[in-house]
């Protein structure tokens, strides 16, 4: 208890901030006839203190003074950053600039017609970051004062004008100096780069910088560095290239973050294989690269499927003496666990403690999936053992909730739920997409369903996606009519939906047997301009290929075509059977050969077509004899309808 005494309000900070006070040259010390601090009520000494703060004029006194000292040398930061304290309580006891210029004429100063002093105040006011309050001394020392500025003061404007959110006159400022007797210098131009390309303004970007080119300045690395990484941000990659060439031109060698910023951005635009080259000119250019560089190639390769290129970078890693760090080990649990190869992933997992690396909640978040894609569920005990040692964060949470259902224990999953509400987790659509899924599992329909009927009561903008999973879980658990009736709750209400929502509900009218209830659903989802996916459209095609509805079948088969939707093999060869037994068959038939041409079927549904163009009588027997070969499986298809609702399930667990 004495510690926390010593340290308290009435402590050791008290006496600390009277000191610094002190030094700091103001007036809470200050003899003064007005001060008396005889009286030992904190009270009373208080409101004296703050009576003789707005009376004492020691800060006035030391304005002026340093004003009136810069007409004749030239002040350094030190002195500067004395007067920002001066200036910031002058500010809170009179408010404004007029207010402070009024006080330091009442006192006697005469400086503030010195193009010098004024220069220097608004330098106090740079330094100080009232960036609205320099602004507003600008304008008022032109008004009162006949400040004429300079192009340094020009250029403290145009700072300030970006900085307070009004770049388009930034801008206009900047470029009017060229049209003004103080020409513009480096700083001005330099100043107005580094800000748009902060903003990624890219014709502004642009044309500063041929300004800048032409008056014969050179952008220094920074500037390069904040000016690729804007190019970066908006897919500019041509201009990106360009001042690449320029900074090659210009001798400036690249540093390793600048080449990381192009491989990085390459690499999340989907273009990796200039990424790589670019990993490759940066070797050649001499430049090493860093655990960051190999870190961000590594996740692209991964990403892309290319484990056994992205294990040899790593060798090449290893041997260039690069130690990965506990950023670069998470990255390659997640990306193996996604790629299924989760024995690597743990294996990776295992080797952390043999480089001294302690893992974290993205480990452990990581090496959930590893476990849930592998049906490895014998490990959870043992990782939530492990998990201790971390401060569990509600991303880890999460994906422990989901784990536990998918491992077949959905009244744990509950449980647990109720645990983290106990530990004060606030949850998210996650974490209530984690509940209602373990609810569903269990057997609690009702329970589930009221559950989310809370949620959307509770929050009226809920995301699309919890009403994907509830919907998604009642369907695969075949209460397809209770899903319908909850998805056409969300339509009702207005609810947010995407197309996977919109996807799992036309399932389940499906899987329910309401076909024409589903198609109307399908034409509502595309008047509210969400685009049917893959999923989507096999569905709707499955169900009318069985009900042998030839107008629709064109009909989806066209907008399939229109949209380069790929068509399912299960579709194909039913489409092959329906089409050999009926007038669909050179309609269908037309169709199929255009989805060949634009890749829209599988190399095994275009082994089983083989068209000859020659030979219509040939096409039509081997569509029948393939569908003879398939009858088993499109039995069990037309029994089931269960094509697709394992893919939409997946999308949205």
């Amino acid at each position: 208890m004495i510690w926390s005494w010593l340290w308290g309000s009435k402590g050791i900070r008290t006496a600390l901030r009277l000191k610094r006070t002190e030094r700091a040259g103001g007036c809470v010390l200050c003899v003064c006839r007005q001060c008396d601090y005889s009286s030992s009520s904190e009270q009373k000494q208080k409101q004296r203190q703050k009576v003789t703060l707005s009376r004492c004029p020691s800060d006035l006194i030391a304005l002026s003074f340093f004003l009136w000292s810069a007409q004749r040398r030239r002040p350094n930061t030190v002195a500067l950053d004395d007067m920002v304290t001066v200036l910031r309580r002058l500010t809170e006891r009179y408010n404004t600039v007029p207010g402070i210029l009024s006080e330091l004429e009442s006192i006697g100063c005469g400086c503030l017609t010195n193009p010098k002093s004024q220069l220097v105040l608004l330098r106090i006011y740079w330094r100080a970051g009232m960036y609205t309050l320099l602004f507003e001394a600008y304008h008022h020392m032109q008004a009162a004062y006949a400040f004429v500025p300079d192009t340094f003061a020009r250029n403290l404007l145009m700072d300030v004008l970006f900085r307070i959110g009004k770049p388009h006159v930034a801008v206009a400022a900047s470029l009017s100096l060229f049209n003004h007797s103080h020409p513009p210098n480096f700083f001005t131009l330099n100043i107005a780069l580094l800000h748009l390309s902060n903003l990624n303004h890219l014709p502004h970007i642009t044309r500063i910088l041929r300004l800048m080119l032409r008056a014969g300045y050179s952008p220094p690395p920074l500037t390069f560095h904040t000016i690729i990484n804007s190019f970066c941000k908006i897919n500019a990659f041509p201009q990106a290239y360009q001042l690449l060439a320029l900074m090659t031109a210009l001798g400036i060698n690249l540093s390793v973050y600048i080449w990381t910023i192009l491989i990085h951005n390459y690499c999340k635009s989907g273009c990796l294989h200039i990424a790589t080259r670019l990993f490759h000119n940066m070797l050649l250019a001499g430049c090493s690269p860093n655990v960051v560089t190999y870190t961000t190639l590594l996740k692209a390769l991964m990403q892309s499927n290319m484990v056994t290129r992205a294990f040899r970078l790593f060798s090449v890693m290893l041997s260039a003496g690069q130690i990965p760090d506990l950023h670069l080990c998470n990255v390659l649990i997640d990306c193996l666990s996604k790629a299924g190869r989760c024995q690597d992933a743990i294996q990776v997992f295992l080797g952390l403690s043999e480089r001294n690396l302690k893992p974290d909640s993205y480990t452990f978040t990581s090496l959930l999936t590893a476990i849930c894609l592998s049906r490895m569920f014998y490990l959870l005990p043992e990782l939530i053992m492990v998990s201790r040692q971390i401060d569990a964060d509600l991303v880890f949470c999460n994906a422990l909730l989901s784990s536990l259902t998918k491992a077949e224990l959905p009244a744990l999953a509950v449980r647990f739920y109720d645990h983290m509400i106990d530990e004060g987790f606030v949850p998210d659509k996650y974490t209530f997409s984690g509940l209602l899924s373990a609810l569903c599992a269990a057997r609690r329909f009702d329970e589930a369903v009221n559950v989310y009927r809370g949620l959307v009561m509770s929050y009226h903008h809920t995301d699309a996606h919890i009403h994907t999973v509830i919907a998604g879980e009642l369907t695969k658990a075949g209460k397809y009519h209770e899903a319908a009736s909850v998805f056409k709750f969300a339509v009702m209400n207005k609810y947010p939906l995407d197309n996977v929502a919109y996807t799992v509900g036309i399932c389940a009218l499906l899987r329910g047997g309401r076909t024409l209830e589903a198609c109307t659903l399908y034409d509502q989802m595309k008047d509210n301009g969400l685009k049917p996916g893959v999923h989507t459209c096999n569905m709707i095609l499955f169900a009318f290929c069985k009900e042998r509805d030839l107008q629709m079948i064109k009909q989806i088969l066209q907008e399939m075509v229109d949209l380069r939707i790929q068509l399912s093999d299960k579709n194909f060869f039913n489409l092959c059977k329906y089409a050999c037994r009926s007038d669909l068959y050179r309609s269908a038939l037309k169709l199929l050969a255009e989805m060949r041409d634009l890749r829209l079927l599988s190399a095994k549904a275009l082994h089983a077509l083989n068209f000859d163009r020659h030979a219509e009588g040939g096409v039509q027997a081997k569509h029948e004899h393939q569908a003879e070969a398939n009858t088993e499986w499109n039995q069990i298809l037309d029994s089931s309808s269960s094509e697709d609702l394992s893919d939409v399930a997946a999308s949205v667990g």
